[in-house]
């Protein structure tokens, strides 16, 4: 066993000695308005928990709102938290985008909260803090301030007037390499992205294709990629998900997006009763560290930046994308047209 998963271990015992015994009433809450309310993460040893729709994470650490190839936007979401790892594979990148003349770095944008669990809105998974979205935008010559990071629109790399089409002008061959860098790093499990995307890549990509199978079509992902990280080894708090299947993935699960099915409109059954809302994620149906991890003291050392006092409405609207965090690696199950 190595020493890092010893510590690891060891931190997420420290959490559960806190208290397994959770009083009804907390249990019963929703966790996207139990999780959204914490500012600050939990102290300890950083550690993920559960899966990445259904987890959380401990002692959480901040990726700073500047660094020299990066900047973090709409700040005043506070999701700016992860693992290590997750920092770590940022910083790599932001250098690697440098490096291949990706402007003056990248623009981060949501990774998780400070302890992660689901979010009030934008994304299903981001949960454990193994998650980030980078923006199809570069780093600008001229740093943004804190204000501009909450209103700067984004960018799509869509041809709006056709049907999944990437924009030549926009998904350049730097976009397309930024995105095949990060999926070389080993700690890369999976990169969602459009499926206009995927196709371009699959189309033109001429480099080393063996990670071009990590790249898996979604719905939204036209803004910005999502990098998902792989569980650390040895830690088994966190749930992994299946391998990524064998190839390229330019084949059948890529192909279904470019049918009807994906895009038609569920059928409905005029004599049917109005549904009923879904049900929100509880705190009960999380695993139960993180009732604990919820609750437990607070690591008020761990500082991701300052904060606009205020969000404009801009800031707090949606991605625009349902992440779809457990895309199969054949076609997927259809979903409503988002």
């Amino acid at each position: 066993m190595t020493s890092m998963t010893t510590v690891l271990k060891a931190g997420l015992l420290g959490v559960l000695s806190l208290s397994l015994s959770i009083p009804a009433a907390m249990a019963d809450q929703p966790a996207k308005q139990a999780f959204g309310a914490v500012t600050l993460p939990s102290a300890g040893v950083p550690t993920p928990i559960g899966s990445y729709a259904k987890g959380c994470v401990a002692g959480a650490v901040a990726l700073p709102d500047d660094g020299p190839n990066w900047q973090a936007m709409r700040l005043s979401r506070n999701r700016h938290w992860g693992m290590p790892q997750t920092v770590a594979t940022l910083k790599q990148l932001a250098d690697d985008a440098v490096r291949l003349g990706w402007g003056k770095g990248i623009l981060v944008g949501d990774m998780s909260q400070p302890r992660g669990g689901p979010m009030p809105f934008g994304h299903a998974s981001h949960q454990l803090g193994l998650d980030v979205d980078v923006w199809f935008t570069p780093m600008p010559e001229k740093r943004l301030t804190p204000e501009q990071r909450e209103t700067i629109p984004f960018t799509s790399m869509l041809d709006k007037s056709k049907f999944l089409t990437t924009d030549s002008r926009k998904f350049t061959s730097t976009a397309a390499k930024l995105v095949m860098t990060a999926a070389s790093y080993p700690q890369v499990e999976r990169i969602f992205v459009n499926p206009a995307i995927k196709k371009k890549l699959c189309d033109s990509w001429t480099g080393d294709r063996s990670n071009l199978g990590k790249v898996r079509p979604a719905y939204g992902h036209d803004e910005h990629f999502h990098i998902r990280l792989s569980c650390p080894a040895g830690v088994a708090s966190c749930k992994p998900q299946a391998a990524v299947a064998a190839g390229d993935g330019c084949d059948k699960s890529l192909a279904w997006w470019f049918t009807d099915e994906p895009w038609a409109k569920p059928k409905k059954d005029p004599n049917a009763p109005p549904p009923k809302p879904p049900r929100p994620m509880m705190l009960s149906d999380l695993p139960k560290e993180c009732a604990v991890v919820l609750n437990a003291p607070a690591n008020r050392n761990a500082v991701a930046g300052t904060r606009p006092q205020a969000a404009p409405a801009s800031a707090l609207a949606p991605m625009g994308d349902d992440d779809m965090p457990d895309l199969p690696d054949s076609a997927p199950s259809p979903r409503a047209k988002p």
